[in-house]
């Protein structure tokens, strides 16, 4: 097949959980024989230059990107509050983006045309103007969901009406086009349920996000003991948000107890009031140049998120390093865990530090769920496999 991806950011570097589904899915496409095009949106907190793909990556597919600013803006921000539109999606249509996805369609023939979420929506008018190519949606997340999460949870009145406000515009876009493309291809089998319950129609496959088991055979150092670790992108706000939770109404009531005990913070686009951060043993970092060695090297993750939808993939990839997780039930959605067994859930500052002193107290029970962890990743997470089962799903609905 020779599939062209639409994608609202460059997938490359690995450096997030969005842009490792999707070079994941490239690769998976890719290595099964099939003809991959990618067009991005290469915007300027993304940016990525072309020329310094690596040789390895460049084989893959046919890499192009359209550079785009999609900053917010206070002034635009005030205007949208005038339009009515979704700001979310406003800030993605990009001319230059159209001009150069027409030249594309025009010059060459594509069997699957696959959006990389919802963000990608502003063209499909363009696409069914210059290819007959089936459209799919893959969605990531339930994009509006995120903001109603972060609606609910923030306690400023003035920006609860503005992320409510926001949300709304953007259910209403997102409602309005799912019915709009051939077929959608969530990640989770929750958002399955819930993008169904919010209209779509059109024949769906769940494809979780894998990971390449290859990068994730190397020997590991040993853990340093004491310490706990977090890593995501913190120009997204519900890592902010769960980030800040953990801070002050976790990690205070922990030191008391765990003197030893250290919180290593990692992640790109550091917020200032996080690089700032100035706590006994608390170890900011901004973004580190090796994530796989930045989680080998610490002993416990966390994850209090509790905004978001989709997956997250630092899970995952922590879960095949061997890593003892605690997650929000939020923050482990659409991975098939078992509480206790290979992933531990805790949704309130108790459970959180509960379920930390436990594992304290008791190192083998970090190495045991550990090692559980990565076998249900092997065993179901495989790259390969999602990306074989996706593709037949395109022959049997489009091509049988």
């Amino acid at each position: 097949m020779r599939i062209l991806l639409l994608c609202k950011k460059f997938p490359y570097p690995l450096k997030d959980g969005e842009v490792i589904a999707i070079f994941n899915n490239i690769k998976g496409f890719r290595r099964l024989g099939h003809e991959v095009t990618v067009l991005a949106i290469n915007t300027l907190k993304h940016y990525y230059e072309l020329d310094e793909l690596p040789q390895e990556v460049k084989q893959l597919a046919a890499f192009h990107a359209v550079k785009w600013d999609t900053t917010i803006r206070p002034w635009a921000a005030l205007r949208n509050l005038i339009n009515g539109k979704s700001y979310h999606i406003e800030r993605f249509e990009s001319v230059a983006f159209t001009e150069k996805l027409k030249e594309l369609l025009k010059a060459g023939k594509f069997d699957i045309i696959q959006c990389e979420g919802l963000y990608l929506s502003p063209y499909i008018e363009t696409i069914k103007a210059h290819s007959k190519a089936p459209l799919v949606m893959r969605s990531h997340n339930v994009e509006s969901e995120i903001w109603e999460r972060m609606a609910a949870n923030e306690s400023s009145l003035l920006k609860k009406w503005y992320l409510k406000l926001q949300a709304s515009r953007l259910k209403r876009y997102e409602v309005a086009q799912l019915n709009r493309y051939d077929a959608i291809v969530p990640i989770t089998e929750d958002d399955k349920v819930k993008l169904q319950a919010m209209g779509a129609n059109v024949p769906m496959h769940v494809s979780p996000a894998g990971i390449d088991m290859e990068r994730f055979n190397d020997p590991y150092p040993d853990p340093q003991p004491n310490t706990l670790f977090f890593i995501g992108g913190l120009d997204w706000l519900p890592n902010q948000e769960g980030l800040r939770w953990f801070l002050e109404d976790v990690w205070p009531r922990l030191i008391e107890k765990h003197s030893a005990l250290q919180f290593h913070i990692a992640g790109r686009n550091m917020p200032d009031w996080l690089k700032n951060y100035d706590a006994e043993k608390v170890s900011v970092y901004g973004e580190v140049p090796d994530a796989l060695d930045y989680i080998a090297r610490r002993s416990i993750m966390i994850v209090p998120l509790f905004s978001g939808s989709g997956m997250r993939i630092k899970i995952i990839e922590g879960m095949a390093m061997r890593k003892c997780i605690i997650a929000t039930t939020i923050g482990a959605e659409g991975i098939v865990y078992q509480d206790g067994k290979n992933l531990l859930i805790a949704n309130t500052a108790n459970e959180f530090i509960g379920a930390i002193n436990g594992l304290l107290e008791n190192a083998q029970l970090v190495e045991h769920i550990g090692k559980n962890a990565r076998q249900l990743i092997e065993s179901q997470y495989d790259n390969g496999k999602f990306a074989q089962n996706l593709l037949q799903f395109y022959r049997d609905r489009f091509f049988s």
